[in-house]
């Protein structure tokens, strides 16, 4: 194992940069893209409210645990619970995470890779052309079976994710984001003016933000719990890393609340932006996934100012998911950096090639490697279901029972309280509220998700 830091360790270079880093890894495609389809089939802004309470009793208090548990250590997930429980259970656990993270960064890059290769066809005006999303899923599936195309991108996305990890915490990560998510709110800013201007954008409006309570069924309940869990880039170790960074004197409660609110309203702006633009061009809001890259396309072409707002779009998307795999690399290269006494430079090109080669089998999933199947899925279905419905819930549901039942609160509220002593003196119940929500709410509701998404509920 490595020696006690014989490498001064990194540290965020402010408060904001933490904060906007966060809020980066908390924001990515799911956000933009996932968060409005399922608001959408789930009953609008009954859903919504379904969510936000979702959030503030497994996201918020599981959010600062993760954190909490990397500030206090100083150290990648596995080195965390090792220190904190001396454990090599505990320390597996951690492992976990690193592996979810590396899993999950493998397959995204790949669709990451769509939404860059996707900046390139807005600027060509290949969508011009698109008056039915028929077409537009044509021309996508031409594109997905082009293994060149889909590879290419693949790589080009990894090498940006590499390039920025590769510069370090405070001058890669933190500089890269204090340009990338202003940017990003900023682009969704003009999206959204510009899809409530259109004629008939208050149909969008209402699919999003009237409720419709006949819609919260036990099963709604269940995915407004799993994406408030996901959306939060909980139970991979990202926060826990990005954890480590801090200094003891960062407000851990606050900066959570900060990432919450963040990555809630830029998922709500995004479905205002293009809710407004799919009913105000006639197109099917309820096609799922496909949203984004068979009817956007055909919006885009209809719209005044469409190739514009096609590539403004597109660079969203790609920013979007940048933030979010620039933090699931970071995880696996803080393992090697911290247990495994590596320098950053080296595991950077070391694991990010290797992370772009497991990618290629999800990459060829759409064309050559089709057929091939695990358990009745392609093998990029397979990696997503593994991540998102075992690995990640399952390291979530620790994490909490770590925190409430092993570590220990006693122990645990020492170190929330670096930092917070405002909080602690003035607001005592909010402490105590976590208190009951991480050993009580939390585990109990994350077992319901981890067992809805491998379909026992």
């Amino acid at each position: 194992m490595h020696s006690d830091k014989s490498v001064k360790r990194e540290h965020w270079g402010s408060k904001l940069g933490f904060i906007l880093a966060a809020a980066g890894s908390a924001v990515g495609l799911g956000n933009i893209w996932k968060f409005p389809y399922i608001a959408g089939e789930n009953g609008g802004a009954a859903f919504i409210f379904v969510y936000l309470i979702c959030i503030a009793i497994i996201g918020l208090p599981v959010l600062i645990a993760e954190v909490l548990m990397g500030r206090t250590t100083q150290r990648n997930p596995v080195g965390a619970f090792r220190k904190l429980s001396n454990s090599p259970f505990w320390s597996a656990v951690g492992g976990l995470g690193v592996l979810a993270g590396f899993v999950i960064l493998s397959f995204y890059a790949v669709v990451a890779g769509w939404s860059f290769g996707y900046i390139v066809e807005a600027i060509k005006g290949s969508f011009s052309s698109f008056t039915k999303v028929g077409a537009s899923g044509d021309y996508f599936s031409s594109l997905t079976n082009n293994i060149v195309w889909i590879v290419g991108y693949l790589a080009v996305f990894m090498g940006l994710t590499m390039l920025i990890v590769y510069f370090g915490v405070q001058k890669g990560i933190e500089r890269a984001s204090k340009i990338m998510m202003p940017l990003l709110i900023i682009i969704l800013l003009i999206l959204m003016i510009r899809g409530l201007t259109l004629p008939g954008a208050d149909k969008g409006l209402e699919f999003l933000l009237k409720p419709d309570w006949s819609h919260v069924t036990p099963q709604a309940i269940l995915i407004a719990l799993g994406h408030a869990f996901f959306t939060l880039s909980l139970g991979m170790g990202a926060m826990m890393t990005y954890g480590s960074y801090m200094s003891k004197d960062d407000n851990i409660p606050n900066a959570a609340f900060q990432i919450v609110i963040l990555d809630t309203l830029i998922a709500l702006i995004a479905g205002i932006a293009i809710f407004t633009a799919v009913f105000a061009m006639s197109e099917n809001p309820a096609v799922g996934p496909g949203l984004i890259f068979h009817t956007l396309p055909v919006v885009f072409s209809k719209m005044a100012g469409g190739y514009i707002f096609a590539i403004l779009f597109f660079i969203l998307l790609t920013i979007a998911a940048l933030t979010s795999a620039i933090s699931l690399l970071e995880v696996v290269i803080a393992y090697f950096v911290d247990e495994r006494g590596w320098q950053r430079h080296n595991a950077v090109i070391t694991f990010g090639l290797v992370a772009f080669i497991v990618g290629i089998p999800s990459a060829l999933s759409f064309n050559v490697m089709s057929d091939f199947t695990i358990f009745g899925l392609n093998f990029f279905d397979f990696v997503d279901f593994l991540a998102s419905n075992i690995l990640l819930p399952l390291g979530g549901l620790l994490i909490s029972i770590f925190v409430a039942w092993v570590w220990g609160f006693d122990k645990a509220l020492i170190n929330l309280k670096y930092g917070a002593e405002r909080l602690f003196d003035n607001h005592f119940w909010i402490i105590a509220t976590w208190k009951v929500f991480i050993k009580y709410f939390a585990p109990v509701l994350i077992f319901l998700v981890l067992l809805n998404s491998i379909g026992i509920l």
